[in-house]
């Protein structure tokens, strides 16, 4: 297994990771008032993503890399492409809520290509694997909000 392809992949998830934390930062009391309820599962994603990110730096770190701990350039531009549009939106729940879900499903993909891939070892292939799978569950909880809003 090539370590620096693994550290590689490994920083690639988790600018990523630092994408959704930034992205999940930028619903911050846009859609309590109308979804309440979402409040515990959105706290519970927050957790989880800073969790992923940590399994993510030490990961990097047993294998020999350094982590890069930055954002993705297309996340950046994403986050700016939402506050542009709730600029604009009428309904700035909404928007945020379709913003979370087109995040979370890029954030699944990107998830899955690498575990397609099969350019990680047996642990670290487990712990990405169980990163999605938090992403999927996420994912459906907003999508489902936000198909019953249609």
């Amino acid at each position: 297994m090539n370590n620096e392809k693994t550290v590689s992949t490994l920083n690639d998830l988790l600018n990523i990771t630092n994408d959704r934390i930034e992205g999940f930062s930028k619903v911050e009391d846009k859609v309590w008032e109308n979804h309440s309820g979402l409040k515990t599962d959105y706290d519970q994603m927050v957790s989880q993503s800073r969790e992923m990110k940590s399994d993510l730096i030490r990961m990097i770190n047993e294998h020999g890399g350094d982590a890069d701990n930055t954002t993705s350039t297309a996340g950046a531009l994403h986050r700016a492409w939402i506050d542009v549009k709730n600029t604009f939106s009428g309904d700035k729940s909404e928007s945020t809520l379709e913003n979370v879900v087109f995040g979370e499903k890029a954030a699944i993909d990107a998830y899955q290509d690498v575990l397609d891939s099969e350019d990680l070892d047996p642990e670290c292939a487990r712990t990405i694997s169980d990163h999605l799978h938090h992403l999927k569950s996420s994912y459906a909880k907003f999508e489902s909000l936000e198909e019953s809003r249609s």
